[in-house]
């Protein structure tokens, strides 16, 4: 992905979000640049959501500011809005219309100029792949063109923000590994900003230029997909000894290998470059067998709050969720 443009066009500072004694978001400070895509992670509770509705003016927060696009939350909410699209996790297209209808619908809601209203529609059209499929009924559509449909949707009025709320939720991996390669194009021609939460670790991996993990409503890890998976310490390597009193000391003096734990008839390596250094290793000691493996996002999840992503359940899409906060 391009190098991260330092105009950010979300600013967050110290914002947070109490409920009686809960504290949903704490103390967040935050800033997420131009052609970004930015994972925002964490387990159902953990405070994304209520990030999310306060960036959105969907929610006040209860002390802090943050600013989306250069307009402050709380002081230029309709502006903000105007500056933002969300992608919401469950379609909402309307499925008798035609994909251009629902587009002219949402653009008319918008106010888009009627000057440019119809190229903004074709150019939308285009982006997301849908121009020869535009006076189709969405119904008709398979889906990952409905998801397609619900981003052109989310780009009708220009945004400088867009939310993607579960983007490839349902689909199956040849129309999740397309939806990629279509957000990753969106970014670098229209130059925006996105945040995404996601349950596929792939996902987030492939797409996110930064993930932010958020437990307990506290960013609790913030890097780049390639950082957070390297404070793992390095792939992991599982070897089954040939024999049980092997001398295992030859390989403390590897400098490639950082901890050695044994485990029952099993040494567990946590070894820079595996690939590379397995053939050492086979140098100083007798095998049965070797396994190895990489670091993944799920794995640093795991180790942060100690759940793995896939235990997690999608919770609703961002509206859903606020119908259940406005009640309490």
């Amino acid at each position: 992905m391009d190098n991260l443009c330092k105009n950010y066009l979300i600013h967050i500072q110290n914002l947070t979000k109490r409920y009686e004694k809960l504290i949903a978001v704490d103390n967040l400070s935050l800033d997420i640049g131009q052609s970004e895509v930015f994972g925002l992670l964490g387990p159902n509770g953990a405070g994304k959501t209520t990030v999310i509705h306060m960036l959105a003016t969907l929610l006040q927060p209860t002390s802090g500011s943050a600013t989306v696009n250069g307009f402050d939350i709380l002081k230029d909410p309709e502006k903000v809005r105007s500056s933002i699209g969300i992608v919401f996790q469950v379609p909402s297209s309307d499925d008798l219309l035609t994909g251009y209808e629902n587009l002219k619908i949402h653009a008319l809601l918008y106010g888009v100029d009627p000057g440019i209203r119809e190229k903004r529609i074709s150019d939308a059209l285009e982006l997301v792949g849908l121009t020869e499929r535009k006076n189709d009924q969405v119904k008709k559509y398979s889906g990952g063109m409905r998801r397609r449909l619900e981003i052109a949707r989310g780009l009708i009025h220009n945004p400088r923000v867009l939310f993607l709320d579960e983007p490839t939720l349902g689909l199956d991996p040849s129309s999740r590994e397309t939806m990629w390669e279509y957000i990753q194009n969106l970014v670098k021609q229209e130059k925006l900003a996105i945040i995404l939460t996601t349950h596929y670790m792939e996902e987030a991996d492939t797409l996110c230029n930064r993930i932010g993990i958020i437990d307990k409503g506290k960013i609790i890890a913030l890097d780049t997909p390639a950082n957070l998976k390297s404070m793992l310490g390095g792939d992991v390597v599982k070897i089954k000894l040939k024999k049980q009193d092997s001398n295992i000391d030859a390989l403390k003096d590897l400098g490639f290998i950082r901890k050695i734990d044994p485990d029952g008839e099993y040494l567990l390596l946590s070894v820079d470059d595996a690939k590379k250094n397995i053939p050492e290793i086979l140098k100083c000691i007798e095998v049965e067998s070797v396994e190895a493996s990489s670091p993944t996002l799920n794995d640093v999840f795991l180790k942060l709050t100690g759940r793995s992503i896939k235990e997690q359940q999608a919770e609703g899409g961002f509206m859903e969720r606020y119908v259940q906060y406005d009640k309490h």
